[in-house]
């Protein structure tokens, strides 16, 4: 059996990958604010387990709570593979840092950074003895390399998110049982975190002009595209340990 947990499967990418990896009879335990029914309805007919989680990774204090469920439903002692997919993210505040509110800037370092830090701390302790394939992809942004406008909280976030992978790749070196973790930038991809991004005010988001562009020019990626490039990653050959990597190395 191979087992995946996903985070943010409610709609979008995060939706996208759930599906690739039920094609694949992979075991998935999606974590998301928002039910997704269509999901539910789609494990049905692949036939393969999907165990829903609704939660709210701004809530980090209940994560390990979380996992005790997830690892509870799992037979890590005969499982073929273990995966990792910490896709969940916002964007929101986006304004200066000036302007930002205080609540909206701690609840994006929450779910953008703690909780992938916190899920992978879980992830890492309940299987460091299983001898099996494990990998974590880390969904990361080209924010988290370039700075934005108006975008402080969500650049700073993902370039957190770059370092800490390169971290964890450093402390698996020599492990006898190691975890593969890649830090993956999914390019500008058709979802609903899009349409946000349009919809914001030039004052706050200087760049906005950019993105109604490469909506209108049609240059946008499809979730599904980038879904099976993530996929792709956990079944690669040539697995980049600690890399942190754009669409276009691995598309």
């Amino acid at each position: 059996m191979r087992y995946a947990i996903v985070t943010g499967t409610s709609r979008g990418l995060g939706e996208a990958i759930v599906r690739k990896l039920l094609e694949q009879e992979i075991i998935v335990f999606s974590i998301s604010r928002s039910r997704n029914t269509s999901l539910e309805e789609f494990a049905k007919q692949t036939n393969t387990l999907f165990y829903p989680f609704s939660f709210d990774l701004s809530n980090i204090d209940s994560i390990a709570d979380l996992t005790d469920e997830i690892f509870a439903l799992m037979d890590v002692d005969s499982a073929q593979a273990l995966y990792l997919i910490n896709n969940a993210g916002m964007l929101a505040p986006i304004k200066p840092i000036g302007r930002a509110e205080t609540k909206q800037l701690i609840t994006n370092v929450h779910v953008n950074l703690l909780a992938p830090m916190l899920l992978t701390h879980e992830f890492l302790k309940r299987t460091q003895d299983a001898p099996v394939d494990k990998r974590i992809v880390n969904i990361s942004s080209g924010a988290g390399t370039s700075p934005y406008y108006g975008w402080g909280a969500y650049c700073t976030a993902k370039a957190g998110i770059n370092m800490f992978t390169r971290c964890i790749a450093l402390e698996e070196e020599g492990k006898e049982y190691p975890v593969k973790v890649i830090s993956f930038a999914p390019g500008v991809v058709d979802t609903d975190m899009q349409a946000e991004i349009r919809s914001t005010d030039k004052e706050d988001f200087m760049n906005v002009e950019r993105f109604h562009a490469l909506k209108e020019e049609d240059k946008l990626l499809s979730p599904d595209y980038v879904a099976q490039a993530v996929v792709n990653l956990l079944q690669a050959n040539d697995f980049e340990q600690g890399g942190v990597i754009r669409i276009d190395e691995k598309s």
